[in-house]
């Protein structure tokens, strides 16, 4: 097998993925500005480039208002999981093991390995952050999609009611309109129920060979196992 070979079997999963992604992005830019200059058409306004477009507030809000969803889910799943539990999922740990476990469980500290991160041996305050860093990034990450989205939106916000002859939001006064809220809640709550859902259907239901699913033959019971 060659490099390149190499490369992409023991990268599959980020590369199909992010692969993906930027391929749905794009043409989401082209629905999306389909959309847009159909709405300026109808009220007599030019029609824009593909380029602008990109650079639209439109745009903006319609790609943040889906990140700050998606990473929401990864931070409650990241910290919600270390203490709460699913009997017979795989989404689960084993009902034994709620909590941040012990340092050897964990391998850091004196229970490092030679291969181990350089900060799971490391302590103080070095460890601590690493020990989190993961749940730390996504929070981060929805943080400021989140932010993003907010200014977006009452940028976007402003645009339609100048369009209707009224006076744009200050980006304050945004967050308290229910065009804010209706587009945040209707992502959160579906990236709830995905959460609740797979925790509960990989109880009973299987998908041979997938680590987020158990063993087939595996009983409904066990719980914190993969296949």
């Amino acid at each position: 097998m060659n490099r390149a070979a190499r490369f992409a079997r023991d990268n599959g999963l980020s590369l199909v993925f992010g692969a993906g992604f930027l391929v749905t992005l794009f043409c989401q830019a082209l629905a999306g500005r389909a959309e847009y200059n159909g709405e300026m058409r109808a009220i007599g306004a030019e029609p824009i480039t593909l380029g602008r477009y990109l650079t639209s507030a439109d745009f903006a809000v319609a790609v943040t208002e889906n990140w700050q969803s998606e990473y929401l889910q990864f931070f409650l799943y990241l910290f919600g999981t270390v203490w709460l539990l699913q009997r017979g999922s795989p989404e689960s740990k084993e009902l034994h093991r709620a909590g941040t476990e012990s340092d050897e469980d964990q391998r850091v500290g004196a229970h490092a390995t030679p291969d181990s991160p350089r900060w799971a041996a490391a302590g103080g305050l070095r460890r601590t952050l690493y020990s989190r860093s993961l749940g730390m990034w996504m929070c981060a990450v929805f943080l400021g999609s989140w932010y993003a989205q907010s200014v977006s939106g009452a940028a976007a916000y402003g645009e339609a009611r100048l369009r209707d002859l009224e006076s744009p939001l200050p980006w304050s006064a945004y967050l308290l309109e229910p065009d804010f809220w209706s587009r945040t809640l209707q992502n959160w709550q579906s990236e709830l129920l995905a959460i609740g859902s797979m925790a509960i259907f990989s109880v009973y239901l299987r998908q041979r060979g997938s680590p987020e699913s158990k063993p087939v033959g595996a009983s409904h019971e066990s719980t914190g196992v993969a296949g």
